[in-house]
């Protein structure tokens, strides 16, 4: 598999999409990015120049389509377009985290998204984004319930206010009884 290491190369890929129709460019992306060994921070630069290249009503047709084709490097590059959303966006890019975390249906999934998504809007606002993770960790899918603590580990690593970390540790101490394989292994290490 064939692999990219710059961002040098990555804008000469994203240079080609100027060049075509709009119609093309989920073709250009899978073909040229999706299918090639990127490490995670360099898909983050990718959804970042996205973001600023695809029209803001046309932006979750376009992760829509992305999150379709099923890659890994295509969930970090779509929860990066949500997250850049937020300010505009805030409920609308956590209802698309909520649905491709189920389309995804994998941990690693669940992972990606709910760092990028979830675990970014804790640190950013946790007041607005507190109480919708409080409904999460009590939804029947068990993803959805992981994600919370996702969330929790990114906003806590990357500095949440100490206030609201002891908010979130109670949260998630409501759920230290699960019998979920991948929430336990995901909240308790074991």
């Amino acid at each position: 598999m064939d692999s990219i290491r710059s961002k040098k190369e990555i804008k000469l890929i994203l240079s080609k999409l100027s060049d075509s129709d709009e119609s093309l460019w989920i073709f250009i992306i899978e073909s040229e990015l999706l299918k090639k060994k990127i490490k995670f921070p360099l898909l983050e630069f990718v959804g970042k120049e996205l973001y600023f290249k695809i029209p803001e009503m046309n932006q979750i047709y376009f992760t829509d389509q992305i999150i379709k084709l099923g890659h890994m490097g295509g969930y970090v590059i779509s929860a990066i377009i949500l997250q850049l959303r937020m300010e505009k966006h805030f409920e609308q890019s956590l209802n698309k985290a909520v649905e491709y975390i189920l389309l995804g249906n994998e941990w690693y999934v669940c992972d990606i998204i709910g760092e990028r998504i979830m675990g970014y809007f804790l640190l950013k606002e946790p007041e607005k984004t507190l109480p919708i993770l409080k409904n999460y960790i009590n939804d029947k899918n068990g993803w959805i319930v992981r994600s919370v603590g996702v969330a929790s580990h990114y906003a806590v690593k990357k500095g949440l206010g100490k206030k609201y970390v002891e908010v979130t540790f109670y949260l998630l101490l409501s759920k230290t009884d699960t019998k979920d394989f991948h929430t336990k292994r995901n909240w308790l290490g074991s």
